[in-house]
Parts: C-alpha cells; sequence; structure tokens
C-alpha cells in the first residue's frame, strides 16, 4: 500500500531562530562582579557569558523561526500589568550542570534569598497562563549561567552575590548566535509593599 502524501506536508517545519524569554538581569556593577568570578573560573576552553548577558531567566515563551506578534503582544501586556515590590536576590555557590559534553554550564546558585524571586516568578506565570502565554520549563531553578564548558565535579561556596530587582525584562536571544535583543523593561515597584 503506497503512503499518500499531501502538498505542502513533506517539507520540514522551518528551524527556530528566536528564543522570547522573561528574565532579571543585575545591575551594571554586580555584573561586572559576576563576570570577574566568571573568569577567576575560566579554563582555557571555556566559552564565558558577556557581562551584558548575564540573566536569570524567569521562563521561555518558546522558540520559533518567526516573531509571533499576536503572543508577544500578549506577553507584553501582561507584564504592562506587572505590580510587584523590587526584591533582592542571593547567590553563594558554584556548580556545574548537566549539558553537551564540554559545554556543562557552569552557574551560580544559592538556596537562602530566592524566595521573593520565587515568588515573583510564579506570579508572572499565572499572570501569562490566563492569558494562554504558556512558560517553559514549568519547574524552575534560579540561577545565572557564568560559562559554558567542562564538567566541574565539585561545589564551589563563595562570598554570597546579592543585589536587588528593580525591573525585568523580555528578551529576543538569536538562536546560536550568542545575541539578545531586550524587547521590553518594566519596572517593579520601590519602597515596602503596602501591610
Amino acid at each position: 500500500m503506497t503512503q499518500l502524501t499531501l502538498p505542502g506536508f513533506d517539507a520540514p517545519p522551518p528551524a527556530p531562530v528566536h528564543r522570547f524569554f522573561f528574565a532579571v538581569m543585575p545591575d551594571p556593577a554586580t555584573a561586572a562582579r559576576i563576570t570577574d568570578l566568571a573568569e577567576s573560573m575560566r579554563l582555557e576552553k571555556d566559552s564565558p557569558v558577556s557581562t551584558e548577558r548575564l540573566h536569570i531567566t524567569l521562563g521561555s515563551v518558546g522558540d520559533f523561526a518567526y516573531v509571533p506578534d499576536a503572543k508577544l503582544a500578549r506577553a507584553r501586556a501582561v507584564a504592562d500589568r506587572m505590580d510587584v515590590p523590587s526584591f533582592s536576590v542571593r547567590f553563594d555557590k558554584i556548580i556545574s550542570f548537566n549539558g553537551r559534553s564540554g559545554r556543562q554550564p557552569l552557574v551560580l546558585m544559592g538556596k537562602a534569598g530566592l524566595e521573593d524571586l520565587l515568588d515573583f516568578r510564579r506570579q508572572l506565570r499565572d499572570a501569562l497562563k490566563r492569558v494562554g502565554v504558556r512558560v517553559f520549563p514549568s519547574g524552575f531553578t534560579p540561577h545565572v549561567t557564568l560559562l559554558y564548558g567542562a564538567q566541574r565535579p565539585d561545589e564551589y561556596r563563595i562570598e554570597p552575590i546579592t543585589w536587588t530587582v528593580l525591573d525585568f525584562v523580555l528578551i529576543d536571544s538569536w538562536l546560536g548566535k550568542s545575541h539578545y535583543d531586550v524587547l521590553g523593561r518594566w519596572p517593579l515597584t520601590t519602597g515596602s509593599p503596602p501591610g
């Protein structure tokens, strides 16, 4: 029996070239400190993350071969309505995540001092879900990627790195290009939450 083919269904879909995600980024002084730390951990073949690209991913809205204008418009509308006070984050160790051989991410991690970040991420994800914008992955391990390189078997304790998160951003990451475009930036409210 021969397989029927339909016109237009035999070509593979176009490869994604954009990854859109929400993130928070360190202030310039903290980013410089993180870059110095990454440089001190760097081995010969490692690829460091450039200072201006350091971030904590809050969640991806997907990988696309095109710019999904309608989905991004809904995501921006949600971001416009977020009303969350600024908060601080704290990272105090460095570990390797699993990845492709020779391309394992070396990341900043923490346990204490990330509760407000976790809560903000949950609020943002829930608000996006209500307007039909799914955020990936469902789980969340707050981290800042320092570099990609050889697996480090050890966990390194460091002097804590902290900063106050004053805003969040929507980023268009050009896949395979090591290039980001910040598509939007939204301030968090300053001062103490009402209580």
